[in-house]
Order: structure tokens, then sequence, then C-alpha cells
């Protein structure tokens, strides 16, 4: 299994859920939960195992996030393009993408894998720095591969009918 189909796997992560998603505030209210994230992992080495309740806290913010939103109405957002450009993305074996953004993708999401890693090490040997600069790096690797879903969403929309559909989300209003 691809490493997005594990994630949206985990995140459950249904056509309605991505139509929640893709409502700008879910993408910038789920942007502000890097930094909440970062402590919440941290606050393991200021309170030692009561931070599995952050950490609790958070697994439940971060799941509920795409969820408590209406559906998008519009595609003009840049945070709607990304979520639908990821969208596309999940979809690619049944709707083939560009081979540069494939490979994009897969190298900014490796990166960010590489990234988390290096955190996850500082995590656990608390070296803060080592920790900091792994997810910063990782924070900055998805963004860049969000930008990148922007692009791609774009791309997809002029060359497919589907997708062009999506412009104009489920939660607009209906014209009379």
């Amino acid at each position: 299994m691809a490493y997005d189909k594990a994630a949206l796997k985990l995140m459950s992560m249904s056509d309605e859920v991505w139509i929640r998603h893709a409502n700008p505030w879910s993408v910038r209210t789920r942007i502000l939960l890097f930094p909440l994230w970062f402590f919440a992992l941290w606050s393991r080495v200021w309170i030692g195992w009561w931070a599995v309740a952050p950490v609790g806290v958070m697994a439940v913010l971060t799941w509920l996030n795409p969820r408590i939103f209406r559906p998008y109405t519009d595609d003009k957002s840049w945070s709607t393009r990304g979520v639908l450009g990821e969208r596309i993305f999940t979809r690619r074996r049944e709707v083939q993408i560009p081979r540069e953004h494939l490979l994009t993708a897969h190298l900014l999401s490796g990166l960010a894998g590489i990234s988390m890693i290096a955190a996850i090490f500082g995590f656990l040997f608390e070296d803060f720095r080592l920790a900091l600069g792994g997810w910063l790096l990782a924070a900055t690797f998805k963004l860049w591969f969000f930008h990148r879903m922007v692009r791609l969403y774009e791309v997809m929309c002029s060359e497919v009918p589907e997708y062009r559909a999506w412009s104009r989300g489920p939660g607009a209003p209906e014209m009379k």
C-alpha cells in the first residue's frame, strides 16, 4: 500500500470528508496544527507520560478537522485547489497524472519523511534542535508538496472534464 493510501485509510477519508476538507478553513486550521503537534509531542520532556493527554487531544483534533467544515463552494482559494490536487494525486491509478507531477510529489514526500525521521530521533533522544529542525523541514516539504498539488489540480482541470467540474464546489448555492 502506498504511503498516501495508508494515511487516507488512517484518516477515513471518504468523498464527503474530502469535500469538507477542501474548505479553505479546514486547510488553514490544519496548518495551525503543525506547531501544536510539535509542542504536544515535546511535552513528554516536560510532563513525562502525562503527554499522552495533549497528544490524544491533537489526534482527535486532526481527525475532526476535515469533518467539521462545510463543503467548499468554489476553487478560488489556493487551499481548496491544493486539497483537490491531493485528491487527484490519490486517484492517480484511476486517472493518470503527468509524470513530472508524480515524480515531484514522491520526491517531496520522501524528503518530508526523511525529515520526520530526524524529528522522531530528536523527540526520542530529547534533542530539541534535531526535533525542531526535522519538524520544520518536514513541514516545509509538506507545504511545498501542497503547492505542487495546486499546480497538479490546475493542469488536470484543463485536461479532465470530471476534475473541471470540481471547480464549482458541491457547497455552492444553486444557480437560479
